[in-house]
């Protein structure tokens, strides 16, 4: 989802899901806009599975959610460079991936425990973030399959303001959109 000028939006899942239960696995992610696009009109992709390429790597594979790897596409559209990949690896599985140089970096252990760059462990539920330097990074399963979660892209170097849902870059854009929600501007639920 792309909130740009303003969205209203509520989460949830099926009301099967809800009665039976079951796994859920979910990874929500705010990726800021640069100023020039934060009253862009809102928008929102609906990704599935299938529509998610994967790319094989080193012992594992790799789903491109978003941004480029060995000339295939991912299957979301960004308003800035940036990589968001799924990577599975077996157990005691490795594989390299290029990261561009010019790219900030983290890491996120979904699943298993991972030796990065042959040295460090990255453990279940950890977040690893890299210097600004080097452009591809070594990952090896420790024992079980793992699953992670690599982020990256261009830093917008822009100053961030916050204030509950509203996500601007100056105190006075957040009056102003705090302004536009209570006269309805974002519209509703539906």
């Amino acid at each position: 989802m792309t909130a740009g000028n303003g969205v209203v939006h509520e989460e949830f899942h099926s009301e099967a899901f809800s009665k039976t239960g079951g796994m859920f696995e979910m990874v929500q992610l705010w990726v800021n806009l640069p100023a020039a696009k934060k009253n862009i009109a809102p928008a929102y992709q609906s990704l599935k599975a299938a529509d998610i390429p994967v790319v094989s790597r080193g012992d594992g594979n790799v789903r491109l959610i978003a941004g480029h790897l060995d000339g295939t596409n991912g299957a979301a559209h960004t308003h800035t460079e940036l990589n968001m990949w799924e990577i599975d690896l077996p157990a005691d599985g490795a594989m390299s991936l290029p990261v561009p140089e010019n790219h900030n970096l983290l890491l996120v252990a979904l699943r298993g425990t991972a030796r990065i760059n042959d040295r460090d462990l990255l453990r279940p539920s950890e977040l690893a973030t890299f210097n600004e330097s080097g452009d591809s990074i070594r990952i090896s399963a420790e024992g079980d399959a793992v699953k992670l979660l690599l982020l990256s892209g261009v830093p917008i170097d822009e100053p961030i303001a916050a204030y509950g849902p509203f996500v601007m870059n100056t105190r006075e854009e957040i009056m102003e959109k705090i302004r536009d929600f209570n006269s309805g501007k974002f519209g509703g639920l539906h």
